[in-house]
């Protein structure tokens, strides 16, 4: 506790403004355990950029570590691009205080000699990832906390290609960012550098989002949509977007169309969450739509419920949406005679196999990263000489071609539409041709387990189940021998039969992943924006006929909660 005093302390001086410091000095006077968590750590300007609950404090977002991470980025760009005039385009989304730090971080970039481009209103993430190519930038930021509850904001840093940053230059910006003091922040802002864009960059985006996001596709007036914006920034694209491929029957859920960080009409504005979109099925029962779709806060997660077998409305996880999407986009790929050998799709450790399965019956390779679509946007330009398809992980993201570097909610949506009208067209329907999928290839289904552990005790409580993971490996898993463990904190892929070790050869996370002989796969990561830990379960099996999936997908489901059983959690 004295350690966290001292650090505490240090806010009191002349360094951070008088609000800053009457935070403090209350916390310090009442003796509150707030304080302790304000400072027990840093909020560390990772390699996916920060997120964290908005005050005063090390541990917090607000004006002095989003300015240290600013003059960090800024002093990097300035050693890496000497001889240029340097330009940053800044987005941000529906959170608190995100238009405000918005202009704090153009402020900071202008002082350091910078060009800022600053969007006039709240956009999208995949808005300002095309932006920063759009506008021949030489980095994007964009102030979110994606679907964190409303006391979060956040801060991504994206660089020139339009996806956020990768080896090498995400360590040598930490290690900037690390290497500053407070007092180090330059504040005095140049207003002459600082330019606020809109209406063009909104128009390029539209246009190409519809372009890449279309195909032949006809009777797209009779698919009845409904979207929801969950109070966040999709609102400002997706029934353009909509409305200009063509889709005239689109039902916005009204009661959450304002953009609002308060997220008032939702317990959290995450589409992964059944409950999110409770108003838009409600909607969609009532107008009899086909397909529901809502986003997240900075629009770059999106989920869907379609009809199933008996019209009933049922949710899809990111992994059902991902493998449909993926299917369909390489089936258009083939039909256009483009498929030669040279492309690929893309996907992430902890999501299914089915994506590996579809691409590989069209002769198509899957690139596998780790977790998070900077990984996916790093493949594009890793491998010029191929083709990218499109790419999508488990956790409700989609990135349809390369002209956005991240997930994309935005296009994503117009893909699920085409895909739903297509099926229509052929009396048939999104849930479907997923069906389809299983049949041909395997059913896979899959769960996840997130497991909230807040604070230092907290973050100490996971450290502490990996290591005991790591040492006390599962030789089984519910009855299944265990024949592989990857290990991507040592990048070791050990063969439990023959002992034989392998390397894995992707960058090094905290990630456990055990597969079984029977095709099941068990992973452990820790999550690098939020205090949990999470268990992604994936078991398989064989679907002989579209009529059985209830009693087959029973079956899958017994075996996961044996699994979650085993694991206690």
């Amino acid at each position: 506790m004295e350690d966290i005093l001292k650090k505490a302390t240090l806010w009191l001086s002349e360094t951070f403004d008088t609000d800053t410091q009457n935070e403090i000095k209350q916390l310090i006077d009442t003796k509150s355990d707030d304080l302790i968590d304000r400072f027990y750590k840093d909020t560390e300007f990772g390699t996916g950029g920060m997120r964290g609950i908005m005050g005063a404090g090390t541990n917090r977002i607000n004006k002095y570590t989003l300015g240290k991470a600013t003059q960090g980025l800024s002093n990097f760009l300035n050693k890496t691009y000497s001889q240029e005039k340097i330009k940053v385009v800044i987005a941000y989304d529906c959170r608190h205080n995100s238009k405000e730090f918005s202009k704090l971080v153009a402020n900071v970039l202008s002082a350091n000699n910078i060009q800022a481009f600053v969007f006039d209103d709240l956009r999208t993430t995949p808005e300002l990832s095309f932006a920063v190519n759009h506008l021949n930038c030489h980095a994007g930021i964009v102030l979110t906390a994606s679907h964190n509850p409303p006391e979060y904001n956040g801060y991504k840093v994206y660089w020139t290609d339009g996806g956020q940053i990768v080896p090498p230059q995400d360590k040598n910006i930490i290690s900037e960012v690390n290497s500053l003091e407070f007092s180090d922040i330059n504040f005095n802002q140049k207003e002459e550098l600082i330019s606020y864009i809109g209406k063009e960059v909104d128009e390029a985006f539209c246009n190409a989002s519809v372009k890449n996001g279309t195909f032949t596709i006809e009777n797209r007036e009779n698919l009845k949509v409904v979207f929801t914006s969950l109070h966040g920034t999709s609102i400002k694209s997706i029934p353009e977007v909509l409305k200009r491929a063509g889709y005239t029957q689109v039902h916005i859920v009204e009661e959450q169309a304002e953009p609002n960080g308060d997220f008032p009409t939702v317990k959290s504005p995450n589409p992964e969450e059944p409950e999110a979109l409770e108003m838009a099925i409600q909607l969609a029962n009532k107008v009899n739509a086909d397909i529901v779709i809502g986003t997240d806060p900075d629009s770059d997660r999106l989920g869907i419920a379609v009809r199933d077998l008996d019209g009933n409305m049922k949710l899809l996880n990111g992994n059902q949406t991902m493998s449909v999407m993926t299917n369909f986009l390489i089936k258009q790929w083939q039909k256009e005679g483009l498929l030669n050998g040279k492309q690929f799709v893309g996907s992430t450790i902890v999501s299914t196999n089915l994506v590996n399965e579809i691409a590989k019956s069209y002769g198509v390779e899957t690139k596998v990263s780790l977790t998070g679509f900077k990984w996916i946007a790093k493949m594009i330009k890793d491998y010029p000489e191929l083709d990218f398809i499109g790419g999508g992980e488990e956790s409700f993201g989609y990135m349809v071609g390369d002209f956005v570097r991240d997930k994309d909610a935005v296009t994503s949506t117009l893909l699920a539409c085409e895909i739903a009208t297509a099926a229509k067209n052929n009396g048939s329907s999104f849930y479907e041709e997923l069906l389809n999928i299983y049949v041909n290839h395997n059913f896979y289904k899959e769960h996840l387990v997130s497991l909230v552990k807040k604070g230092m005790d907290g973050a100490a409580e996971i450290k502490q189940m990996l290591i005991d993971l790591r040492e006390k490996p599962f030789s089984e898993i519910n009855g299944e021998k265990v024949i592989y463990v990857n290990d991507y904190k040592l990048s070791t892929r050990t063969n439990t039969v023959t002992g034989n070790i392998t390397t894995i050869d992707i960058p090094k996370s905290n990630v456990l992943i055990y597969e079984t002989e029977k095709g099941t796969k068990v992973a452990c990561r820790p999550s690098g924006t939020e205090p949990k830990i999470k268990f992604y379960i994936s078991v398989k099996g064989s679907l002989d006929s579209v009529k059985n999936i209830v009693e087959v997908e029973n079956k899958l489901e017994e075996r996961i909660q044996q699994i979650v059983k085993q694991l206690g959690v």
